[in-house]
C-alpha cells in the first residue's frame, strides 16, 4: 500500500498536492462494501498556514452555501436533532461537543500537553454500516501556536476531503481564538485516501486542471466569506423547516 506525505503553504495547495500524489501512486482494488472499485493510498498532507489566502479550492464540488452549512453542522451542531429523532446515527458535532471544553481546559492547564485528544469513534461504530470516517483530533501547542492533527480511517478524496479539512481548520481557529493564540499547522491523515470508480472522470479532470498551472483557488476574505454570510438566513430557514416536519 502506498504511503504518501505532501505539504503545502495553503489549504488548497496541500489538498491539490495530495490529489496529485494519489493520482501518481495508487492501487486500484475492489471496495466490496459499496460494490465498486477504488483507487487508494494512505496519504498525509500538511498545511503550513491554514488561514493564508487564497483559502478555497476550486476543485471542490460545492458552493458557498454548502460549505457554510457543513461548517455549521460540524462546529455548531445545527442538524444534531436528526440523531435524537433516529434519522441519523451520529454527527461529528454530537460526538465532539462534550470533549471540546475539556480540550480547552487541558491546554490551559498545560500548554505542553500531549493529552488534548478528541476521540470520535465509539462502540456504536462496531454495529453500524456507516461508522464515522473521522477518528481522532489532537490539539498541540508548540512554539506559541495551536496545531491540529486529525486521522480519518477513510476519506473520499474528490468529494469530501476539502470540506472536511476546511471545517476542521475552522474548529482549530475557534479553539485558538478561545486560547488567545495564533493558529499553527493543520495535518490531515487518511489511512484510505480514495476515489471511487464512479468519480474517476472527475478525478482525471481535477488532475488536468492542476497540471495546467492555472489559478485553482478562490479568496475567502472578501469573497467566499461574504457569500457564506449571505447564505446563513436560507440555511436557518432550512433547519427550521426540518425541525417542524
Amino acid at each position: 500500500m502506498f504511503e504518501l506525505l505532501v505539504k503545502g503553504n495553503t489549504l488548497p495547495e496541500a489538498y491539490h498536492n495530495a490529489l496529485s500524489a494519489l493520482y501518481e501512486n495508487n492501487e486500484e482494488l475492489p471496495c466490496s462494501d459499496y460494490n465498486t472499485n477504488q483507487k487508494e493510498a494512505s496519504v498525509t498532507f500538511v498545511v503550513e498556514k491554514p488561514l493564508e489566502e487564497p483559502m478555497i479550492s476550486k476543485l471542490f464540488i460545492g458552493d458557498p452555501r454548502s460549505l457554510e452549512q457543513y461548517r455549521q453542522e460540524m462546529l455548531d451542531g445545527i442538524l444534531d436533532f436528526e440523531v435524537a429523532r433516529g434519522n441519523w446515527e451520529y454527527t461529528y458535532h454530537q460526538r465532539m461537543e462534550k470533549q471540546i471544553p475539556w480540550i480547552i481546559e487541558e491546554l490551559k492547564r498545560n500548554p505542553d500537553s500531549r493529552r488534548a485528544v478528541i476521540v470520535v469513534r465509539n462502540e456504536a461504530d462496531m454495529e453500524t454500516e456507516s461508522p464515522a470516517c473521522l477518528q481522532i483530533l489532537q490539539f498541540m501547542i508548540r512554539a506559541g501556536a495551536l496545531h491540529l492533527k486529525v486521522v480519518f480511517r477513510s476519506n473520499d478524496a474528490t468529494k469530501a476531503t476539502f470540506m472536511n479539512a476546511y471545517a476542521l481548520v475552522m474548529l482549530q481557529k475557534r479553539i485558538a481564538e478561545t486560547l488567545d493564540m495564533p493558529i499553527g499547522t493543520y495535518t490531515h491523515r487518511a489511512h484510505s485516501f480514495h476515489v471511487y470508480e464512479r468519480d474517476y472522470d472527475m478525478f482525471d479532470g481535477y488532475i488536468k486542471r492542476i497540471k495546467s498551472g492555472g489559478a485553482l483557488a478562490y479568496y475567502y476574505d472578501g469573497d467566499w466569506d461574504e457569500q457564506m454570510e449571505e447564505a446563513k438566513p436560507e440555511i436557518a430557514k432550512m433547519v427550521e423547516e426540518l425541525k417542524n416536519r
